[in-house]
């Protein structure tokens, strides 16, 4: 990955640790940080005569505050910023042709569903080019400005992985790259379904659980090779696959899911692991997607 870290700033403290968390994993990766503001997106109570004027100027003050902020505290860091006019949606997935991840925030626990639901963020998390990551401020996996630290203990990249070869490559390769530069591990989940645990007697659904045990052992061998310094947990749960991965989340300070990739803009929708991480996930949670 080349592209700058985009991060969509709103003004709201929750784009504002978004943006704090893309400036440190763009530090981590040696990328640039890209901050966007569009100033149509976000009404500001102003008095119409004024209101092209105002917003505008509001929206250039937003980005240079987190610009300079950004740079405070990572000296050496290329932060640059976009003020537009565009939708901030149709911006973002713009950018998300060249960027190497965007980064959006997230409206603190018990509001998330309601909040990204319809949002822009939802938009651009179904039909982004690039992974996107959702930072819930106020989460113990996130640090909040010069205050509060991660909590101890997350020390985890937490993957969910389904299949084989074309679909999981992308997740795994995000999973393994975001775990390297962090020196952490990464814990790969892979769910039994109900029904196959239903289906099968006791024996034989041990002997199941085993035979994916080294099914997904084979497919993680390539991935050892490539991060030998990464340390690699991996498990096989009972249940949907987004139980699997939700019972996994103790000490995880990034999730990663997938996103089939569509054809068209009139077609995306997100899938139930990817909803289930993204409103329960007490960290943040990146949106791969694959074909």
């Amino acid at each position: 990955m080349t592209g700058p870290v985009v991060v969509g700033l709103d003004a709201s403290p929750a784009s504002m640790t978004a943006a704090w968390w893309a400036a440190r994993e763009a530090a981590e990766r040696q990328l640039p940080v890209l901050l966007l503001h569009s100033w149509t997106t976000q009404p500001l109570n102003v008095p119409v005569p004024q209101e092209a004027l105002s917003k505008p100027r509001y929206g250039g003050q937003v980005l240079q505050r987190a610009q300079a902020e950004l740079l405070h505290r990572h000296a050496g860091l290329t932060v640059t910023t976009d003020l537009t006019s565009e939708h901030a949606r149709q911006a973002l997935l713009d950018l998300s042709e060249t960027a190497s991840m965007l980064v959006l925030g997230s409206r603190g626990h018990g509001a998330p569903a309601r909040f990204m639901l319809g949002s822009v963020s939802m938009h651009v998390l179904g039909l982004t080019r690039c992974p996107a990551v959702t930072v819930r401020a106020g989460g113990p996996a996130v640090e909040e400005g010069w205050g509060r630290p991660v909590a101890h203990g997350r020390d985890e990249v937490l993957v969910g992985v389904r299949g084989d070869g074309p679909v999981a490559a992308p997740l795994l390769e995000f999973a393994f790259a975001a775990a390297q530069v962090r020196g952490k591990r990464v814990r790969v989940v892979r769910a039994l379904s109900p029904a196959s645990v239903a289906a099968h007697p006791h024996t034989a659904f041990e002997r199941s659980v085993t035979e994916e045990r080294a099914r997904l052992a084979e497919q993680l061998a390539p991935w050892r090779e490539k991060f030998p310094d990464v340390a690699v947990v991996e498990r096989v749960e009972k249940g949907s696959p987004a139980h699997a991965l939700l019972s996994e989340a103790e000490h995880s300070r990034l999730t990663v899911v997938g996103r089939r990739r569509h054809a068209s803009a009139l077609t995306w929708k997100l899938g139930p692991v990817a909803h289930a991480a993204l409103h329960h996930m007490p960290c943040p949670v990146a949106v791969v997607p694959h074909h």
